[in-house]
């Protein structure tokens, strides 16, 4: 039968015989891991702890100090539900009921549930909970699985696809409930501490809105009731900071029915969204990208020799059509336009690294029941930027913009934490040359001190991706700003350079973008500081509260002064008293309000109050400014006149 190397997180290999299980390896390193796995980690696939091992692999055991414990804790708890609801609603139908990264979801139909049902079906998930179920792995021949799924057509779709070369099937069972699954599972259901349903929302049978349309629920677990406290506790915070609620009382974008996923942005917004293109635009001249633009539309035939045409087709995010036999689309991405731009004539080494950088609009069709305000659209414009370097300069373009990022979400007051992405199973190009990618990107982070987690087979078709994580107020991951090292595109375009050996050569592609895109960035930011805006990005940085209408020539005269330094005024000019004005104006969020009555003109002065409610009177305009335009240019992230 021979053997298999198990290669272990710690580097160290392990020869075991081929068909032994994840759980046996667990033995064999030691009895007390052996008695403590709970499932395990197969080159990236978290997998049943009785999974065989049939070839060499990278492996990593599971327990429950395991971070991927608790994808295992959620997936037993999505069990959990679906027993739960089928002992109230016997009629329901089980489709499926995967982990995710806030709990579990399970799409369901057959009977129709609104939010005010989830309360009795989670009482009744308390007390599988409480009865401390065995959850079991069974084997069942096809014959009798199909059998079991004789009436529900989704677990049958499931049989004949995801599981057709399974013989027998795995499910699992707890009390008298069975499910088709893979697992892995917890022992029993009693390791659930904490379990909440959340939601309820449409789905679709395998996401395509041309099948049929399902219920799905959202649930979450934890090991422990204090650790579903404290997350029901952030998102309730969440829920008050969602962006959407906000871009509304903010008067920031909207996203109407005739254009769904695509932003308009108001006024309000758009100061927002310029000051964030100005900002990059400087970043983008100090990291020496030149600013293109290249179109919307163009022929589907510019996208197909990068492989994007058909993985974008096959995907169904592509928006394509034929007009006079000729196929045109909407462009999903950048980078083949801007490889144009570098062919369009001959390339010395000298004249590498070629920087372009593009506020490009692209559009991509995602589901509609996956389209969520500003963090999932269709329509969306990066802060795209593409270098060609040669060989040598791989890892200091790299690093530059590793650098960039760091200073870059510091201005936001975000953390970052980086995810190196690995090549998938859709991977194009050779193992050699996603390995000196990988490798490349890989140092750069190490040379700058920077710790990462690997994601293992998660990288994009062409090459691995450095993803930077930015963690928000509330301690929530976004990924926004990401760096690509890309063999493959200058391969498949026949994109050259003349060396100093006066032959020709490959350069290598760095597709980067800095925040993103804007509209998810917004989204984030919008929610990390709860629309309370730095100075220098807030829609209206000051606004003046004239007490009684005898002093609008005084506040417009202050105004006129500021808008003479560039700051966004306004001047509240309704017959409200003063204390509805500042009420206006906290509930708006403005960073700074002046109050000006018959005292402060008679005298020259202003009377400076900030969005936290302190205030200081008979302040000198002249005096005002200066540290005004100083916390603007500097990028403070709170307003600090008045500390």
């Amino acid at each position: 039968m021979g053997d298999v190397v198990v290669t272990l997180p710690d580097g160290s290999e392990l020869e075991v015989e081929r068909g032994s299980t994840v759980e046996d390896v667990a033995h064999e390193i030691g009895p007390g891991l052996g008695r403590d796995t709970v499932a395990g980690v197969v080159d990236g696939d978290l997998v049943d702890a009785v999974t065989p091992l049939t070839e060499d692999c990278r492996l990593e055991i599971v327990t429950e100090d395991s971070d991927e414990y608790l994808s295992v804790l959620r997936h037993s708890a999505a069990h959990v539900f679906a027993q739960a609801l089928q002992r109230r609603y016997p009629e329901a139908k089980l489709t499926i009921g995967p982990w995710t990264d806030d709990g579990f979801y399970y799409d369901i139909t057959g009977v129709d549930l609104d939010e005010a049902d989830l309360e009795a079906i989670e009482a009744e998930a308390e007390e599988i909970i409480a009865a401390d179920y065995d959850i079991e792995r069974e084997l069942v021949d096809r014959e009798a699985a199909f059998e079991r799924y004789a009436d529900n057509p989704f677990k049958r779709d499931i049989l004949e696809t995801e599981a057709a070369d399974e013989d027998p099937v795995s499910f699992y069972r707890q009390d008298g409930f069975y499910d088709l699954c893979q697992g892995p599972h917890v022992e029993s259901t009693g390791e659930i501490g904490g379990f909440a349903l959340l939601e309820i929302s449409a789905a679709y049978w395998r996401g395509d809105e041309d099948n049929e349309s399902l219920t799905r629920v959202y649930g979450t677990a934890f090991p422990t009731g204090a650790e579903l406290e404290e997350y029901l506790e952030q998102r309730r915070q969440a829920k008050e900071r969602d962006h959407r609620r906000l871009g509304r009382e903010l008067d920031l974008f909207s996203v109407p029915d005739y254009s769904p996923g695509c932003v308009h942005f108001h006024p309000n917004g758009m100061a927002i969204r310029r000051e964030l293109e100005e900002y990059i635009r400087t970043q983008n001249e100090q990291l020496g990208y030149e600013e293109v633009w290249t179109p919307e539309l163009n022929k589907a035939e510019l996208w197909k020799p990068t492989g994007h045409y058909d993985a974008f087709k096959q995907e169904g995010e592509m928006f394509a059509w034929e007009q006079d036999e000729t196929e045109y689309g909407l462009k999903p991405m950048n980078c083949a336009n801007h490889a144009h731009l570098y062919d369009r004539e001959t390339r010395s080494y000298r004249d590498l690294p070629v920087r372009f950088s593009e506020f490009g609009t692209c559009y991509r069709n995602e589901q509609s029941g996956e389209l969520s305000g500003l963090l999932r659209v269709r329509g969306f414009t990066q802060d795209d930027g593409h270098a060609l370097v040669r060989p040598d300069q791989l890892r200091d373009e790299i690093v530059r913009v590793l650098r960039a990022i760091e200073d870059i979400y510091a201005n936001f007051d975000l953390d970052v934490e980086y995810v190196l992405e690995t090549k998938g199973d859709n991977a194009v190009g050779s193992d050699e040359i996603w390995e000196t990618a990988t490798d490349a990107l890989r140092s750069a982070l190490e040379s700058e001190g920077l710790s990462y987690s690997i994601d293992a087979g998660e990288a994009a078709f062409y090459g691995p991706k450095i993803g930077a994580n930015a963690i928000d107020a509330l301690g929530r991951e976004w990924t926004i700003g990401t760096v690509q090292t890309d063999f493959n595109i200058p391969e498949r375009l026949d994109l050259t350079y003349v060396g100093e050996d006066n032959e020709e050569h490959r350069p290598v592609m760095i597709h980067r973008a800095l925040l993103g895109t804007f509209e998810r960035f917004m989204g984030v930011i919008t929610e990390h500081f709860n629309g309370k805006f730095p100075l220098w990005l807030a829609p209206e940085q000051v606004r003046i509260l004239p007490i009684s209408d005898d002093n609008l020539g005084y506040a417009h005269r202050v105004k006129n002064d500021l808008e003479a330094d560039g700051f966004r005024v306004g001047v509240e000019d309704r017959s409200w008293t003063i204390g509805k004005k500042i009420q206006a104006t906290h509930e708006d969020r403005v960073p700074y309000m002046l109050i000006l009555g018959d005292d402060e003109e008679s005298a020259g002065t202003i009377s400076v109050r900030d969005r936290k409610e302190r205030e200081r009177n008979g302040v000198d305009p002249e005096t005002f400014r200066p540290p005004l335009r100083e916390e603007r240019a500097e990028k403070r992230t709170e307003p600090d006149f008045l500390d």
